[in-house]
């Protein structure tokens, strides 16, 4: 049961959305942030439609803080669609499968999805 489980929540075909907050070098523009939601070739394909929002922009430290949500997530996307428009990835975390938000816990912790959270993602 458990690697079936792992295949329908991770697998690109059963399109469950994955949430990243990411860091990148540079000041991020609406222009990478269309070309993120449109897809974006990054090599071996083209991307499904992203959805991007901006976090936060610094200036002075010159870095982006982007959220981006994929229900691909394909070896590395995420930070290859950010290279891929010029952006460097200083970090990456995933934040949310689905509806289940990692809020709460803390590095290196975990906890048990109740029943109603695994029929969500099953659906």
């Amino acid at each position: 049961m458990t690697g079936d489980f792992v295949y329908k929540v991770t697998h690109p075909k059963h399109e469950v959305d994955k949430t990243y907050n990411v860091t990148v070098g540079g000041e991020i523009t609406n222009e990478d942030i269309d070309k993120l939601e449109n897809g974006i070739n990054i090599v071996d394909f083209i991307t499904s439609k992203a959805n991007v929002k901006i976090l936060k922009i610094d200036k002075e430290k010159n870095i982006s803080r982007i959220q981006i949500t994929i229900h691909e997530g394909k070896n590395r996307q995420v930070r290859r669609m950010c290279e891929a428009i010029g952006k460097k990835v200083l970090s990456l975390h995933r934040s949310k499968i689905g509806n289940i938000a990692v809020n709460d816990l803390k590095i290196g912790e975990w906890r048990y999805l109740n029943k109603y959270e695994i029929e969500q993602l099953l659906k």
